[in-house]
């Protein structure tokens, strides 16, 4: 594996590891002394898998020769190391948040003689490997049923070379936004209430939790103080929040690797001028971090308000957010309190003055080596807190207004909903305004159809027990085997749900592709096969052939794209004008390098 400069793998290999690890773990119940601990793991349980971890994954594709044959490629990866490596290794997951000590929560060490358990950004980590790989875990279902998940999780794009977090200025815009939130997450609990809920696991008892719970995933949890710069000033206030608050924040919902990335991190947000040090009373002890970024240079990024920032994460150190944080952080309830005195920000103007914003330039960081996507090195989850922009203004690469609105109008609504599509928030929304209008089946069958390709294409394993040759080609068989009957099933099932005449959830698609459709099921099933109500049986999927099964891929594919162009001319329009869609207000920034453009995606208003 590829390393750092710190002597740590790259963030992509350590949660791939991370992720073939824990599909190959048991995570049964564990007990010390009076308390049992569920889905969890011992030191030794990880460091044998590590010790001799293998993963498969296989890659089908039309034979380029023959059509009528799949190719099947497999590719194993096998790891091995000694007992101290992986234990370093595991001491990377523990620093980077991906687990934890199940018996001591506050130890960031990881012990001989230890419980772990996944926490809930190792969850989102292993879920999105999970999918990407096309993995059959059904032993993980019951862990991703019972524990919470991560929703919200920001990954911070890096640098192929050293895999350092590339740091522009609209990056550390939308980090900021991220970490403040929407709204002030202000809390009057006291310290003691705040560590027992975040000490709070949910195989505990109900009652350990406070009723007053505070939504940390949100953003930092903040104290609204009266400002000391103007004591006669009632209506004048700060929003202060300790420093280790900001290491454990960034830790847990970002991708950041360990506090000395989160120390940095926030170190840029002092450069920029977003925040400031109000106290540090304390002495620098061991484990503590002084972090000190400067501009320029590989993740320095430009355009801020000092050439040095420094964070220091003390136990003891107390910061607030400046007039300019505010005022990037956009908080509607507070823009009012920002007095006009206040020195301009040096990122985005807010809300308020967005149609300014949009009539000029995105930003751009000096940097003379910054790649064409690095406007966009910020980027949410699935389960993203940002929703997707999904309406496109073009500009030209000189920082004008492109003026082929027809172009842009005529793709518009396929735009919106490829973003709508790709965004689970947004996409729940959509669900709910097609079932309202009796609709649903559109979007249930384009899922389907994707899930399904998803898994035709791709298919993986994860195990961490050495097998003999003769033995591992007999089980990868079988597993081939199965694979290919479960394909066969789904596609039994997509015929049965949305297309067989009188169906469940039947498509109002095209007569020509009604026609199609109903020809080439006869021609591959018998008499036996289909049942008086144009139905398959579940015995049809024992008769296709590889190729029967590419051919029905292609006529599903056609019909999931005339379903997308329905959806985009019929759907899409009214969802946009819809109340809820029309609150959602964002401005990001992306760069669309094959097309030589820049790019700055709009909210959801919608232009007729």
């Amino acid at each position: 594996m590829k390393t750092t400069r710190r002597g740590r793998p790259f963030v992509k290999d350590t949660h791939d590891l991370f992720a073939t690890l824990s599909v190959s773990l048991g995570l049964q119940s564990h007990r010390v002394l009076f308390r049992v601990f569920p889905n969890s793991f011992t030191t030794n349980e990880a460091v044998a898998n590590l010790s001799s971890l293998k993963f498969s994954q296989s890659n089908r594709s039309a034979d380029p020769n023959d059509p009528t044959r799949i190719i099947t490629t497999t590719t194993t990866t096998t790891f091995s190391m000694p007992r101290d490596m992986a234990k370093g290794i595991c001491q990377l997951f523990m620093d980077a948040r991906l687990i934890e000590n199940a018996a001591d929560l506050v130890s960031p060490a990881f012990k001989d003689r230890g419980i772990y358990m996944i926490t809930p950004k190792g969850l989102h980590v292993l879920e999105r490997f999970i999918t990407k790989n096309g993995i059959t875990a059904q032993h993980m279902m019951r862990v991703f049923a019972q524990q919470p998940i991560c929703m919200k999780l920001l990954h911070l794009e890096r640098t192929s070379a050293d895999d350092e977090i590339i740091i522009t200025k609209s990056v550390v815009e939308i980090l900021w936004r991220r970490f403040v939130g929407r709204d002030p997450n202000v809390s009057s609990l006291s310290e003691d209430i705040l560590v027992a809920q975040k000490s709070y696991r949910w195989y505990q008892q109900a009652d350990t939790a406070s009723t007053d719970e505070v939504d940390r995933s949100i953003g930092i949890v903040l104290r609204r103080v009266k400002s000391r710069s103007s004591p006669s000033d009632d209506n004048e206030f700060e929003y202060r929040f300790p420093a280790w608050s900001v290491i454990e924040w960034m830790c847990e919902f970002s991708t950041c690797v360990g506090p000395d990335e989160a120390a940095e991190l926030a170190a840029h947000f002092v450069r920029y001028g977003l925040i400031a040090l109000v106290m540090d009373k304390g002495r620098v002890k061991e484990g503590n971090i002084i972090a000190e970024v400067i501009s320029g240079g590989a993740g320095g990024g430009a355009g801020a308000a000092m050439e040095k920032g420094e964070f220091r994460a003390t136990g003891k150190a107390i910061y607030k957010i400046t007039r300019e944080g505010i005022k990037a952080a956009q908080w509607p309830e507070v823009q009012s309190d920002v007095t006009a005195g206040a020195s301009a920000t040096n990122l985005t103007p807010h809300r308020e003055d967005s149609s300014s914003t949009l009539g000029r330039p995105p930003f751009h960081s000096s940097r003379s080596t910054e790649d064409p996507q690095d406007s966009a090195s910020v980027a949410e989850s699935d389960g993203s807190l940002l929703p997707t922009p999904i309406i496109p203004k073009i500009w030209t690469p000189d920082g004008h207004e492109s003026v082929d609105r027809d172009l842009q109008a005529k793709d518009s609504h396929a735009a919106r909903l490829k973003h709508i599509l790709d965004e689970p928030a947004l996409r729940s929304l959509f669900r709910e305004f097609l079932r309202s209008n009796f609709c649903e089946e559109n979007l249930s069958f384009w899922l389907d159809v994707q899930d399904f390709k998803r898994r035709l294409n791709t298919t993986s394993s994860a195990v961490a027990t050495a097998v003999s040759g003769k033995a591992s080609k007999t089980a990868g068989h079988l597993a081939m085997e199965k694979h290919k009957q479960d394909l066969i099933t789904m596609v039994t099932v997509i015929y049965n749900t949305y297309l067989a005449p009188s169906s469940p959830c039947e498509l109002n698609i095209d007569h020509n592709l009604r026609a199609e459709l109903a020809t080439y099921t006869n021609q591959n099933t018998s008499h036996t096969e289909a049942t008086s109500n144009g139905q398959i049986e579940p015995g049809f999927p024992k008769t296709f052939h590889a190729n029967q099964l590419q051919e029905t891929v292609q006529l599903y594919e056609r019909i999931q794209t005339y379903i997308f162009r329905l959806m985009a001319t019929d759907s899409v329009p009214k969802f946009c004008k819809t109340e809820r869609v029309s609150e959602i207000c964002i401005n990001p920034v992306i760069t669309m390098p094959k097309q030589g453009v820049v790019c700055h995606l709009d909210a959801f208003r919608f232009r007729p």
